[in-house]
């Protein structure tokens, strides 16, 4: 029942001839006035079954519907998140991978480099010694030439060294004893002298 009695008596019509009454809340029994309905203490279990029926059907609602839809977008979003870091894991071996083989290529550049220095330095090396082999050869055949021309002119300055000084000796010995000496005898003086 959702209407109370002191409510259904307040609604009754009025008899013909007496004044309408303005109060909304007509004073019961015990003198005071008549309280909403629904906070009515005698209605108290009837709200709370209809509550109970309520909360229910909700919680049935929200565990069919909202749970659901809920739980398939966390087992979405934990299989993405897996195939996330999956793939993460999968791009940072690629990297790794990539490092250690630029590393390699790096490694092996320098390997390279050190190897095509140390050839030109060999070879440099070998040029400039054979360069120098070769001065040196011109410079002992351009020494031979200067000993055998110094020579030469030490051989022709002796001729002339002995000519001279066999006139000198002659001239020398005409002046002091007055006779003409003997070539042989001053050229071998000048040869015991030289000796």
């Amino acid at each position: 029942m959702f209407v109370t009695q002191a409510f259904a008596q307040n609604a009754a019509p009025a008899p013909a001839g007496a004044a309408a009454h303005t109060e909304t809340a007509p004073a019961t029994e015990s003198g005071h006035a008549n309280v909403f309905p629904p906070f009515e203490s005698q209605y108290f279990p009837s709200q709370v079954l209809w509550l109970a029926i309520t909360l229910i059907a909700f919680y049935i609602f929200v565990q069919r519907t909202l749970v659901l839809q809920i739980g398939g977008n966390l087992e979405k979003r934990r299989e993405k998140i897996s195939a996330d870091l999956q793939n993460a894991a999968r791009m940072k071996e690629e990297a790794d991978a990539a490092t250690a083989a630029y590393e390699q290529e790096l490694a092996d550049a320098r390997a390279r480099a050190g190897e095509i220095g140390q050839k030109a330095r060999d070879e440099a090396k070998a040029a400039a010694e054979e360069e120098r082999r070769k001065i040196e050869a011109s410079l002992e055949g351009k020494l031979a030439e200067a000993e055998a021309r110094i020579a030469d002119i030490r051989a022709s300055a002796m001729k002339d060294v002995d000519a001279v000084a066999e006139q000198t000796a002659s001239l020398i010995v005409e002046k002091l004893t007055g006779g003409k000496p003997l070539k042989a005898e001053i050229a071998a003086a000048i040869d015991r002298v030289r000796e």
